[in-house]
């Protein structure tokens, strides 16, 4: 292949690029390890050469994200005890799609509510992702939310790493350079302020984002 070829091929895929679902053959499969929310999967797949080879990986129900943004350009995060990585990390308020076909953003809403105490009058799809492709099927949804209040009634009552978990409101420019100098590494808040920053850059801005209830493929569910 010459050089001009390959270079017409690239400018052909980049014209027209997007990930697609595909499934190979699964020849057996088993579930080593069940935890109460995740377990481990360990399937036999076969390859484009015939060979089956054993694939280990984490079946995760999917996970949502709030980068909430207040009227100062502010974003509201919190900081959590994790014990895989034994640190104390700066988040995006989240977490777990508990229900099969969940709303995505009925979670949302409710995580802003337990972890900060706080509600948005205004949502949308900021960025979807895979956390882990590799070793998870981890899907994770991050919302935009902007139009600020805080939440009527009693705070939720947290406990277990949540007990000690620190609320604040940090300025976007801030958190972007901390990503970029490798002070903070939540993916969710990684992925969630670098697709914000980008979105403010572009043509359209922030409207050019998805509605709330925009389609999810990877995590399916009911309006």
């Amino acid at each position: 292949m010459g050089k001009d070829e390959a270079t017409d091929i690239a400018t052909d895929i980049a014209a027209d690029i997007a990930d697609t679902p595909e499934s190979w053959e699964v020849v057996a499969s088993r579930t080593p390890f069940q935890g109460a929310k995740t377990a481990v999967r360990s399937d036999q797949v076969r390859m484009p050469d015939r060979a089956v080879v054993r694939r280990d990986y984490q079946v995760h129900p999917g996970s949502v994200c709030v980068l909430a943004l207040d009227e100062e350009q502010r974003v509201l995060v919190v900081n959590q005890y994790r014990h895989p990585v034994r640190h104390k990390l700066w988040e995006l308020p989240a977490g777990l799609l508990d229900v099969p076909g969940e709303n995505p953003l009925h979670a949302a809403q409710r995580e802003l509510f337990e972890e900060a105490h706080v509600v948005a009058r205004d949502w949308r799809v900021l960025v979807d992702f895979f956390s882990t492709p590799g070793g998870s099927d981890e899907a994770i949804r991050i919302f935009l939310a902007r139009d600020l209040a805080p939440a009527p009634g009693e705070r939720f009552a947290v406990s277990e790493e949540e007990a000690d978990m620190l609320v604040a409101r940090v300025p976007l420019q801030e958190l972007v350079r901390g990503v970029l100098a490798g002070e903070l590494g939540n993916p969710g808040l990684v992925t969630g302020v670098l697709a914000l920053s980008a979105a403010l850059a572009g043509q359209g801005g922030t409207d050019s984002l998805r509605p709330a209830l925009a389609p999810w493929p990877a995590r399916p569910f009911e309006a």
